[in-house]
């Protein structure tokens, strides 16, 4: 009878929990998609004007629920000092790199401060959604370079990455096969693994929805990278 109890329970009461991050450099509008994501996903959630979101210096955090899984989303800063944090660990880690971040502002040019914390912060997630601003032809190669060493990350292998080529409702941003090509350098560096690239305006929600549905087919039929189990009572 115990059995049959915690097995009804379990049912009814338990989610599987993923881990997602989000990356991408510093204005790709990683916050606007995930307040989006939220919103689209959460009856009750009432996000913030998406006027007045800014540039994240250290993380943002928020949950979706889709059917019976959560989706735990850590929204990482993309500036270039907060890249290097991307495989580190935890909230202290990201508290730690705003830190430094703050005080380089304030020191001088030549001024240098580092910090060395222990990598685990790629091998505690399920997923990774890569936010690319399709406007910012300038900034493309740069991007480009972030997301080769994400995708050459080891403790990531076999980990399902979305490639959202984002601010489509802009007339003037580049196409997705305009992406893809100038993307084209890393294709075999992402090994077998699930990706797709996606078309998707975070200001509109066009592409939010799908592009996270097509997350959780992905990480929930990863077998390499179980799911934690929470209560939701």
């Amino acid at each position: 009878m115990y059995t049959l109890l915690s097995g009804l329970y379990k049912y009814m009461f338990q989610k599987d929990e993923y881990c997602i991050l989000i990356l991408g450099l510093d204005n790709a509008g990683k916050t606007t998609f995930l307040e989006q994501s939220k919103t689209r996903f959460n009856k009750n959630y009432k996000g913030m004007s998406l006027s007045k979101i800014t540039t994240t210096v250290g993380l943002n955090i928020g949950t979706v629920d889709v059917g019976k899984a959560r989706l735990m989303f850590w929204d990482l800063g993309g500036q270039e000092e907060l890249q290097s944090l991307w495989d580190k660990t935890g909230f202290l880690c990201i508290v730690l790199a705003a830190l430094q971040l703050t005080l380089k502002t304030r020191l001088t040019s030549n001024s240098e401060i580092r910090l060395t914390l222990p990598p685990n912060y790629y091998a505690e997630c399920h997923g990774v959604i890569y936010v690319i601003d399709s406007t910012d032809e300038e900034r493309l190669s740069e991007s480009k370079e972030a997301f080769e060493k994400v995708v050459s990350s080891e403790a990531l292998d076999g980990v399902p990455i979305l490639v959202l080529a984002n601010k489509q409702d802009v007339e003037t941003c580049l196409s997705i096969p305009d992406i893809k090509t100038a993307f084209s350098d890393c294709t075999c560096k992402i090994g077998r693994r699930d990706c797709l690239t996606q078309a998707c305006s975070a200001l509109t929600g066009k592409g939010v929805r799908e592009g996270i549905e097509w997350m959780v087919k992905c990480v929930v039929r990863n077998v390499h990278r179980p799911p934690r189990q929470r209560d939701i009572t």
